[in-house]
């Protein structure tokens, strides 16, 4: 049904007319000196005054009526939410500078291919809450729980590595996760952990940590990034090393396991979309939100009226030539 967001600016429509009365114009013998007294000016023909008059009025009460914004509004509609309140964390350590990743057969950095993946993974989060954790040598919420999954990505990809620290804190990570999503519902818990090392910052345990997430109710789903093979200069010209040697396969498939979730090891990029896929394949929860009714705009037809009521009044009209009479 139609309704006016802002009706109370039509109580402006008398405006026109109030300022007519009070700056009225002075009469024709006192705005125009005649050099003889016996001189009038005749009549001008007032037919066209009036109808520019008119579309002046309608005109003004069309842009009143365009300025108090007209909509259609609809019935009444749920917002569809999944219930499911899902939280990020992204290692920033020294080791994330590591260049052993394919990205489109380009050698890129651990974070480049973890940020290229995960802002794909992010824009696919639609209905979930979604936060944002960074860490280094500690842990920093860097955005709460929100839809704005806008927001999420634009975050993760302003970061940089060495931003929270060179070191890792896996444990503090973990329970600052524990900390935001414990005032979820208990089905609605979800931590992807992403990490390239070992925890050897921080001051709680990661294994106390996932101790604390299972008693919440968190399930953590864990990812090693990084790639097993990787050829390095030496003396002798280049060898094979494993970059990933330091990566606690252990300790975060252990998380996983205690927590209900799962642990996914991506030595490449193919790997790390798959992993992301998976735990996409997450059941959501069909839970209703707050109803809202849709509002179509409906102010640039009154708008266009007005100006072209406006463009008839000011057009120039036939009239009567006015004239000077004895």
């Amino acid at each position: 049904m139609p309704e006016f967001a802002w009706p109370w600016l039509f109580l402006l429509a008398p405006l026109p007319w109030l300022l007519r009365r009070w700056l009225s114009p002075a009469p024709p013998g006192q705005a125009l000196h005649l050099p003889h007294a016996g001189l009038h000016l005749s009549g001008v023909a007032d037919t066209p005054a009036r109808g520019r008059a008119l579309a002046l009025a309608l005109a003004w009460l069309c842009l009143l009526g365009a300025a108090a914004r007209p909509q259609w509004v609809g019935p009444p509609q749920s917002q569809q939410r999944s219930g499911r309140a899902l939280m990020l964390a992204v290692d920033l350590s020294g080791s994330m500078r590591l260049d052993d990743m394919q990205l489109a057969g380009q050698p890129v950095s651990r974070f480049g291919a973890v940020e290229a993946i995960a802002s794909d993974f992010i824009a696919r989060r639609s209905g979930d809450e979604l936060g944002l954790i960074l860490f280094g040598s500690r842990a920093f919420l860097v955005t709460p729980l929100t839809y704005d999954l806008n927001a999420v990505r634009a975050q993760l990809q302003g970061a940089a590595v060495g931003l929270a620290g060179t070191e890792t804190a896996i444990g503090d990570a973990i329970a600052v996760a524990v900390k935001r999503l414990s005032g979820q519902p208990e089905q609605a818990r979800v931590l992807v952990l992403l990490t390239d090392g070992v925890n050897n910052a921080g001051s709680i345990v990661p294994l106390q940590a996932a101790a604390a997430a299972k008693a919440a109710g968190v399930r953590i789903y864990t990812i090693g990034v990084g790639a097993t093979r990787m050829r390095v200069p030496d003396f002798f010209g280049s060898r094979l090393v494993n970059p990933s040697a330091d990566l606690d396969v252990d300790m975060l498939t252990s998380i996983a396991k205690q927590t209900g979730g799962r642990f996914f090891r991506a030595t490449d990029t193919h790997e790390l979309a798959e992993a992301y896929r998976a735990i996409d394949a997450l059941e959501p929860m069909p839970q209703h939100g707050p109803q809202l009714r849709p509002r179509h705009e409906l102010f640039r037809w009154p708008l266009l009226a007005g100006v072209l009521l406006l463009l008839f009044a000011v057009a120039p009209q036939g009239r009567q030539p006015a004239g000077v009479r004895e």
